[in-house]
């Protein structure tokens, strides 16, 4: 295979000593697969690691890592004129991978890492939040973001995506509902949320489906809010039972805004933002993406 284009394999440090990894970036050089790797160390090298790809011409820039990594990268492509945007690839390395699990990529490194070179490519939607931030799985608020915010990290290393749920379990006691108003086109809601899904992707915090009919590439974000007084009932509610649950208020949005009396806290994909007001919308087609043929998440 002569001249095949570049792939910049950007991984989260913690992910660097992955020996299966190891093995499968070897395979791949092995069949004549141009692979440059990247370990980030702190926050602004996916950004910066992002520009080099653009400089050496890769055509598909794989971010290595959980939900806060593919953030993190998908951000610095958005910001990228179209004409320079490297396509993205996932390869699941962290705790809940929330977004990789969704759209179905592998777990196995060889077979996720081949997808993410020589996969098909297709336009996915981001959403923009503010007009500077980004998400491209979901942002979530409420009982559900302190949730992830808190859940030690030795927690998350023993148990993976379940240590969210059992974190949450042992504080709902602590439960506060936040009081908040949320409209967009043709929508209006008021009251206090106990949880906020806003979803381009239909799961976060270690596969809790928020929004299970979401897709990535209808140009829509759907909003789900938990309205219960009482979570737990809710939740199992959800989990156990396919009929309406009438303490979960939902609609499909291109964009909503959302005000508060005092400061809420939504998750990005992982990544914390603070304020009372936010407004968010939706990104049609913004990203190229790399994902398996029979995804279900596309339209």
């Amino acid at each position: 295979m002569q001249n095949t284009p570049l792939t910049l394999l950007i991984l989260n440090g913690k992910g660097a000593g992955n020996e299966e990894l190891r093995a499968a970036v070897t395979t791949l050089r092995e069949e004549g697969f141009d692979v440059a790797v990247r370990v980030t160390w702190e926050k602004g090298d996916g950004e910066r690691y992002v520009q080099e790809a653009v400089a050496l011409q890769a055509t598909t820039v794989v971010a290595g890592g959980g939900d806060g990594t593919i953030n993190e990268i998908a951000t610095a492509l958005a910001a990228l004129p179209a004409g320079q945007r490297p396509v993205l690839g996932i390869l699941p390395l962290g705790t809940a991978n929330d977004f990789a699990t969704s759209v179905g990529i592998p777990a196995e490194m060889e077979p996720a890492l081949r997808l993410a070179i020589v996969g098909k490519q297709t336009a996915i939607d981001l959403a923009c939040v503010n007009g500077d931030r980004y998400f491209i799985n979901m942002a979530t608020g409420g009982f559900g973001t302190r949730i992830t915010t808190e859940t030690p990290e030795k927690l998350k290393s023993a148990l993976g995506g379940v240590s969210y749920f059992i974190h949450g379990l042992m504080r709902v006691d602590a439960l506060k509902p936040d009081s908040c108003e949320i409209s967009g086109p043709d929508f209006h809601w008021q009251g206090d949320a106990l949880v906020i899904g806003i979803g381009n992707g239909r799961q976060a915090g270690g596969g809790q489906k928020l929004c299970p009919e979401a897709l990535i590439n209808d140009g829509q974000l759907n909003l789900s809010i938990v309205t219960a007084q009482e979570l737990l009932p809710t939740l199992l509610h959800s989990l156990t039972r396919d009929d309406e649950n009438p303490n979960i208020v939902s609609a499909q949005l291109t964009s909503l805004a959302i005000r508060s009396p005092n400061e809420m806290t939504f998750n990005l994909d992982g990544e914390p933002l603070t304020g009372s007001e936010f407004t968010i919308e939706v990104m049609p087609g913004a990203l190229n993406c790399r994902l398996p043929p029979q995804c279900a998440l596309l339209a």
